[in-house]
């Protein structure tokens, strides 16, 4: 029997795979013309974000921020606990202007910033005299009480950290101070912060009660 089979010669340059010289020299010519195209200027990637860190970073601050406390609360679920922060923050200018405010949030970063956004709603002017207080005075928040009294220059600020912390951001260089019965740093700032909102100037004094000063 004859073999049907028989190896035919196979052309190594099909029709499918060969080019044509003119197609290849004519896509050879179009790359060298688009790298020879001249481009326009590059516009810089990124920039500045809405809303973001640069708007925040613009300048110096007006107010110098200080944490007193951070409080963290824990509460017991099915799931396991979840913790809540709640933090105190006092702003000022050290030039007689002073906040006290109270944040909470789930986590410390934005328990932070609502403290200080609170802080800076509650802002006051404090007179002061000579880098210290013009007179005694006796603050007091419920169970705490705080009695500052002026002191003379060098003597320092002579006060727990959460009574420095609020007549420090007011300005105060020279203080003398002594707390009374609660010792709760949120009590013992708010008892300071009353007590300086109570200062007043002789001038004030004088006009609110009529009178002049010889």
């Amino acid at each position: 029997m004859e073999d049907n089979n028989i190896d035919q010669p196979q052309n190594p340059e099909t029709p499918e795979t060969q080019v044509p010289e003119a197609a290849a020299e004519a896509a050879a010519e179009g790359v060298e013309q688009a790298q020879e195209r001249p481009r326009g200027p590059e516009r810089p990637r990124g920039g500045p974000r809405r809303g973001g860190r640069d708007q925040r970073e613009r300048g110096p601050q007006e107010f110098e921020e200080t944490v007193i406390k951070i409080y963290r609360c824990s509460k017991v679920l099915k799931g396991g606990r979840r913790f809540s922060f709640a933090a105190l923050v006092v702003v000022g200018d050290k030039k007689g202007r002073v906040g006290l405010g109270y944040g909470k949030a789930n986590e410390v970063p934005p328990s932070v910033e609502k403290g200080v956004s609170s802080a800076k709603k509650n802002i006051h002017t404090v007179p002061l005299v000579h880098d210290t207080l013009p007179h005694e005075v006796l603050g007091r928040f419920g169970a705490a009480r705080v009695f500052m009294k002026p002191a003379s220059a060098g003597t320092g600020i002579i006060a727990g950290a959460s009574v420095k912390a609020v007549v420090e951001a007011a300005g105060v260089k020279n203080i003398l101070t002594k707390s009374y019965g609660s010792t709760n740093p949120k009590n013992l700032a708010k008892a300071a912060f009353n007590g300086l909102l109570a200062l007043r100037t002789r001038e004030q004094v004088a006009q609110l009660r009529g009178v002049t000063i010889e």
